[in-house]
């Protein structure tokens, strides 16, 4: 006589007879190389007194201060992508403590916003932020299309004198006032978002390793 088999459903996953495993580790975000100077240098000559932003001393918490360089940078649009990052109203943070605070500076992708962000690249980097970490210059897109070849050129120019450059590209939601939406939002947006989080969690690493 045959020897009886069971038939098998193939709609049921077969059980798992395998021993538990823990689940791996998350792999951090590698954070972006250097594209451009880390840390005010000598012999920057300091800007005239109408190119810099005002200075403020930050006491609040904050994993990343949002410094605009001119009125309608995207600060406070940037800001809000994430709980723990806040606008300074278009200022440079200065800590009230001795641990520095972590900044990025943002402007319009146009030649009177990289103007204004090429002032407060130079007031950072003849030292008269003292205290403040500069991850890099965020320049928004001012209107959709291909950006015109002077702006970029302008662009490539002053974002050598910060540390890294992004661009994000035009986005309507974020003009008309909306809540930022990154998962709707282009890729570059999402980017910008890994990168700036990869640079705040290696500096509180590195500040962690040397206490």
């Amino acid at each position: 006589m045959p020897t009886a088999t069971t038939a098998t459903n193939p709609w049921l996953a077969a059980e798992d007879t395998t021993p538990e495993e823990a689940a791996p580790e998350p792999t951090p975000q590698a954070a972006p190389a250097l594209t451009g100077p880390a840390a005010p240098q000598a012999g920057v000559p300091a800007p005239a007194e109408d190119q810099r932003l005002p200075v403020v001393t930050v006491r609040d918490e904050a994993s990343l201060w949002v410094v605009g360089a001119h009125g309608g940078s995207a600060e406070s649009t940037i800001a809000a992508l994430s709980e723990s990052w806040r606008a300074t109203s278009h200022r440079w943070p200065v800590p009230a403590a001795e641990a520095p605070v972590r900044a990025v500076l943002t402007a319009r992708l146009s030649v009177s916003g990289i103007q204004a962000a090429q002032g407060a690249l130079t007031q950072w980097a003849c030292g008269l932020v003292p205290g403040v970490k500069l991850l890099g210059l965020v320049l928004v897109a001012d209107a959709p299309g291909r950006v015109p070849r002077p702006v970029r050129d302008l662009a490539q120019v002053v974002g050598g004198g910060a540390p890294r450059t992004w661009q994000v590209p035009w986005i309507r939601t974020w003009r008309l006032g909306e809540p930022p939406d990154l998962g709707g939002s282009p890729r570059a947006a999402r980017t910008l978002v890994k990168d700036l989080v990869a640079l705040c969690d290696k500096e509180i690493t590195n500040r962690e390793d040397r206490a």
